[in-house]
């Protein structure tokens, strides 16, 4: 199979790269250079099988893409409104069924002498950085089929959804493009019929967006090393709902809940009011919420029938489902920017901020000032190698609101390796002090499965309609694909590392059961379940597991 040239590939369509190539279209009249008197020739490849299946409910202040669509109207986009009402709640534990420390089990009791409604209390002040008034509740899918609208419409970009990259191409220390998935194999990967070999896309450019846990991200990573005293150390799985609220629910378009302490001290949750009586409700359970028993989707249930947002979600109906990994390290996560023939941006990119609980419009950002950098370099006929680019990209990021908030956040969260209640003071340290002060905490163990005292949770009691099984809901909530001619992207190198393996984190993060306990050592994987959320890879604390580029997923618009 010949080779494709072009200038530019994007590897990922996400905020990152859809604020990148929103920015680079604009310049219709920059050549290109690989087929001179041709418009700049730009292509992106996504794995999913559509650019609307992103999957997250988000709020944002939205500064970097109101910067970039200044007539940015929400009634064009589905399942968005402004930010009207906030509340930061804290949720006791009404049943005395989870973990708690002796400071929250005092709060709890005493929330119950005050007769406390709903277990619960709405604070009086949100801080500052964590406020997000003015901001857009929005959903990521609507907004990335806005934009990617938007962008085929122009002509000026190529966008191709359902075409896997498996790596990059690295020849003496320069990345020279990508290769695309192989085609007609079965799941080891071996040649069938119609087999045919992922082609190689060649360009002077090869923009890296493909999130958290994508492969040619995780690629550069280990073939570049890392940054001085960076490293990727903190994860977090996001897991949330679309509820088609009754007619009586009493939240309105745009009310935004944040909310702490419950199910689990260390799980943050959150509820986004959108138009036609949609919300969204969900969890992140973090890599430091030392658990073995740390079912998602259980706790997920768990937190939307706690009596303050059982009141709002009762009667409701499942209308999709969803959950991805989050890099958690921010700043420190950041890995090498700018290479020979490469940049990053986005969630890969180190760009998240984990004290302001904002990254969509971050990535957005990098995006666009990524984009400003190679136009730049374009006009100036200036080339796009990493003595040029990278101080061209820097330049931008490091003198933006992007990297002033991720410093203030860079210890933000130590403080919950010594605890919930420091973790929290921590939070409030590094926020309040613009990041000169913080705690900090070495990382713990896991605790083996005899060591854990696991919390004696009720029953969940199924409706059928938002209350489902976690099988139910792969069904209900939207659409697994899994299409043949691919080879399988979760696999085990070394089996008996797995039958070693007492706790099995990757069996009990999954997100879809698409892993179970398997006869021979390593787990079994059920791709028909995978959701491509690359919880398993993260905790995997052997090291034993290779998550690749792989087709499918769980597909839903409404994420």
């Amino acid at each position: 199979m010949s080779d494709l040239e072009v200038d530019l590939v994007c590897v990922g369509f996400g905020p990152a790269t859809a604020g990148f190539l929103t920015t680079l279209a604009r310049n219709p009249d920059l050549e290109s250079r690989v087929m001179p008197g041709m418009p700049l020739q730009v292509v992106c490849y996504e794995r999913a099988d559509d650019i609307s299946f992103g999957v997250s409910g988000l709020v944002t202040r939205a500064r970097g893409i109101r910067a970039s669509l200044p007539d940015l109207d929400t009634a064009n986009i589905p399942m968005s409104a402004p930010v009207r009402q906030e509340k930061l709640v804290y949720l006791a534990d009404p049943r005395a069924t989870g973990r708690r420390s002796p400071a929250l089990g005092l709060a709890d009791r005493f929330l119950q002498t005050l007769n406390a409604p709903g277990h619960s209390i709405e604070l009086p002040y949100i801080p500052p950085f964590l406020r997000k008034h003015g901001g857009l509740v929005m959903s990521l899918g609507q907004f990335l089929q806005f934009a990617g609208g938007q962008l085929m419409a122009s002509g000026a970009v190529q966008i191709w959804p359902g075409m896997p990259v498996a790596q990059a191409i690295i020849e003496d220390g320069r990345v020279c493009g990508v290769r695309l998935t192989d085609q007609g194999v079965d799941r080891q990967g071996k040649p069938e019929a119609g087999y045919m070999p992922g082609m190689d896309v060649r360009a002077l450019l090869t923009v890296v967006g493909d999130g958290p846990v994508g492969a040619v991200g995780r690629q550069l990573e280990e073939a570049f090393g890392w940054p001085q005293g960076h490293e990727q150390r903190e994860w977090a799985l996001g897991m949330k709902m679309v509820v088609e609220l009754r007619e009586d629910s009493g939240l309105q378009p745009g009310t935004v809940l944040h909310t702490f302490g419950y199910p689990e001290p260390e799980i943050f949750g959150f509820l986004y009011a959108q138009p036609d009586r949609i919300a969204t409700v969900g969890i992140f359970v973090p890599s430091w919420f030392r658990s073995p028993v740390r079912t998602a989707y259980r706790l997920l249930q768990h937190f939307m029938l706690h009596p303050y947002l059982w009141r709002s979600l009762r009667g409701g109906k499942l209308r999709s489902w969803g959950a991805k990994s989050l890099r958690e390290s921010g700043r420190r996560g950041e890995p090498l920017l700018a290479g020979e023939g490469f940049a990053r941006i986005g969630e890969g990119s180190g760009s998240t901020n984990v004290l302001t609980g904002s990254g969509v419009d971050e990535a957005w950002t990098t995006g666009v000032q990524l984009a400003e950098a190679v136009t730049e370099l374009l006009r100036a006929g200036k080339p796009l190698d990493r003595a040029h680019l990278e101080p061209a990209y820097l330049r931008r990021r490091r003198g933006s609101w992007v990297e002033q908030e991720a410093r203030i956040a860079e210890r933000a969260r130590d403080g919950f390796h010594l605890g919930f209640v420091p973790g929290l003071l921590g939070m409030a340290l590094a926020g309040f002090t613009q990041g000169r002060f913080g705690l900090s905490g070495a990382p713990k163990p896991m605790p083996a499965l005899h060591e854990y005292a696991s919390p004696e949770w009720p029953e969940i009691p199924y409706d059928g309609q938002l209350l489902v099984s976690h099988q139910d809901a792969l069904l209900m909530g939207g659409k697994v694909q899994a299409p043949p001619g691919y080879a399988d992207h979760v696999r085990f190198q070394d089996h008996d590392a797995c039958a070693r393996c007492g706790t099995k984190l990757c069996v009990e993060m999954c997100s879809g059961q698409a892993l179970t306990r398997g006869a021979q050592g390593a787990p079994a994987f059920d791709r028909e379940k995978c959701v491509h959320c690359g919880a398993c890879l993260w905790n995997c604390e052997s090291h034993n597991l290779v998550f690749q580029a792989g087709a499918g997923g769980l597909h839903s618009s409404e994420n």
